[in-house]
């Protein structure tokens, strides 16, 4: 399978539930993670994570389902064809 070069944004809200296990999907995504850029906006009571993603569409489903499951997590992709 071909690897694709992607984007994944990330809103949490109650950041202080779900954190570690955010972080924790991350970490076991790491090989696929290219960058990563995480911004508290307290304003809006939320943060926001903006993620490079390089990996197979199958990695990159597994890693936005795994976060998408999370109670108060929203994630969106945008991968290249």
């Amino acid at each position: 399978m071909q690897n694709r070069l992607g984007v994944v944004g990330i809103l949490i809200k109650n950041r202080e539930n779900v954190a570690d296990r955010v972080n924790h999907i991350l970490s076991e995504y790491g090989h696929i993670i290219v960058g990563r850029m995480g911004i508290p906006y307290k304003d809006r009571g939320v943060s926001v994570i903006a993620l490079i993603v390089d990996g197979t569409t199958d990695e990159i489903g597994a890693l936005t389902g795994k976060l998408g499951s999370l109670p108060g997590v929203k994630v969106k992709s945008a991968l290249t064809a």
